[in-house]
């Protein structure tokens, strides 16, 4: 069976009962191999269950959901965690994903977008783990690490975040092409783009910015207005008449011939 056809491993955490039988319906019928566990059982419990993912009900947790949350996705980094959780805040939220869950799903929400997400958390992951087998993607002066999820120059880290450096591997594995927004969007968020979002361009801006910071004398990621981005690494050599080359002296310029005499009649 190749990777791609692998059916997803899910367990859920979860004490709604509604959802969680749904859920479990549209996953069967999927081929997904579904688990529903009561409780927050232990990390290592986990572990040996060979999960692709897991949804977590934070709010079942209990004062403990931080700590188990940064627990899980610590010993399990290859395991894709989605939050499907109630009315939370924004701090919340990014307290969840900053801890190292992949995705959050506020309540109430379709089963078909649970699964959608789930499928995109685990699509990412499989691309990273066949990307770590075959080593290093190098791009000028860039070298791509898909197992550490950080790019290098000259072995200095870019410090990417998590999403940046999704972003910057997609366009690299797509070398040379144009990718659209859209596009773009679909592959490292993992679902459609809302109308009037500027998310690819915020974050293109910030890697570009990283990218000149380490590596100025080249350029990575190119623009196609209207379009979206285009990754193809190009050495900007300075104007040879503007920034001579150290230690080579030019040839003076020929002098001009001297005009022709003229000759006059007798």
């Amino acid at each position: 069976m190749t990777p791609q056809s692998e059916p997803i491993r899910l367990a859920v955490i979860d004490n709604d009962s509604g959802f969680v039988k749904v859920l479990t319906k549209r996953t069967e019928a999927a081929g997904w191999q579904h688990r529903q566990l009561a409780s927050a059982v232990p990390a290592e419990e986990l572990v040996a269950m060979k999960l692709n993912a897991l949804v977590i009900d934070l709010a079942m947790l209990g004062e403990d959901r931080w700590t188990y949350l940064e627990r899980v996705c610590g010993m399990l980094p290859d395991l894709g965690v989605i939050v499907c959780s109630g009315q939370s805040t924004v701090a919340q939220r990014v307290r969840a994903l900053r801890l190292g869950a992949d995705d959050w799903v506020s309540k109430p929400c379709h089963p078909e977008e649970v699964m959608a997400r789930i499928e995109a958390v685990a699509r990412r992951r499989r691309r990273n783990r066949l990307n770590a087998e075959v080593g290093p993607l190098v791009a000028g002066e860039l070298e791509i690490r898909t197992d550490q999820f950080q790019a290098f120059v000259s072995g200095a880290s870019l410090d990417l975040t998590r999403r940046e450096f999704e972003l910057l591997q997609l366009l690299a594995e797509a070398k040379g092409q144009v990718l659209e927004r859209e596009t773009i969007y679909q592959r490292v968020w993992g679902y459609a783009m809302a109308h009037g979002d500027r998310s690819v361009d915020v974050f293109v801006r910030k890697l570009r910015q990283k990218l000149q910071k380490r590596s100025p004398s080249w350029s990575y990621i190119h623009t196609h207005f209207g379009v979206g981005y285009r990754f193809d690494p190009e050495h900007e050599v300075p104007d040879a008449d503007l920034a001579p080359v150290e230690g080579v002296e030019r040839e003076p310029a020929p002098a001009p011939e001297p005009a022709a005499e003229r000759v006059t009649s007798p």
